[in-house]
């Protein structure tokens, strides 16, 4: 059957901006005396809102990073998309397909308007997602998956029924966060998301797995 809604993660799914946003992250701590390898970045950080950094670095080190910490490591990441960002390979071929099937589609992110924006914008996807189909935690009071109040209020603004909603996410977290909202979710690429209703390798592998759910 024809989801009412599919809802995108941004990072990792539709832009390919996790590389480097753990590579300026992970340093940046490390710089600050909290050694993260990217590795170790990945593992902690992956698909949560950024104060999350501030409670691990609390319970793994016992430290607390400065009041500006967001916005500073924030500029930094800014400066590195700036550089240079793609969007994930199949990302426009399958928001294209949606559009003309006319599935409705959106996307949502634990990452502030300011990211998404950015990200959008540098790998040109922004006029398949208009600003009233992305949806940022700041949209729900700050609260990021693995929380279901995003996709929830997504869906709630599209007029969708959660359980007739599809989410594709490649973080645990996000996985999480659409169980609870009671929504399938496919994991996309990470083949360790084993909550996940399904697992796609490629991004257009999703057209398949509607073709298949007809």
């Amino acid at each position: 059957m024809k989801p009412q809604l599919i809802i995108f993660d941004n990072d990792g799914v539709l832009v390919d901006s996790e590389p480097t946003a753990h590579r300026v992250l992970s340093g940046y701590l490390t710089e600050l005396g909290f050694p993260f390898t990217l590795e170790e970045s990945y593992r902690y950080f992956l698909g949560n809102a950024a104060r999350t950094v501030h409670t691990v670095v609390a319970e793994r080190y016992g430290g607390t990073l400065p009041a500006d910490f967001t916005a500073r490591c924030h500029d930094r990441v800014f400066t590195a998309f700036r550089q240079g960002l793609n969007a994930v390979q199949g990302a426009f071929t399958v928001l294209a397909e949606l559009r003309r099937r006319e599935i409705p589609y959106c996307l949502a992110s634990s990452s502030d308007h300011a990211w998404i924006d950015l990200t959008l914008g540098q790998t040109g996807l922004r006029p398949l997602l208009p600003p009233g189909a992305v949806f940022s935690a700041q949209d729900v009071g700050g609260i990021g998956k693995p929380a279901p109040d995003l996709f929830l209020h997504a869906a709630a603004t599209f007029g969708a029924d959660p359980r007739d909603c599809l989410v594709v996410e490649d973080s645990p977290n996000g996985v999480r966060a659409a169980k609870v909202a009671e929504m399938p979710v496919l994991g996309y690429t990470a083949g360790k998301l084993t909550e996940a209703t399904s697992l796609i390798t490629h991004l257009t592998d999703l057209l398949d797995h509607l073709e298949h759910d007809r």
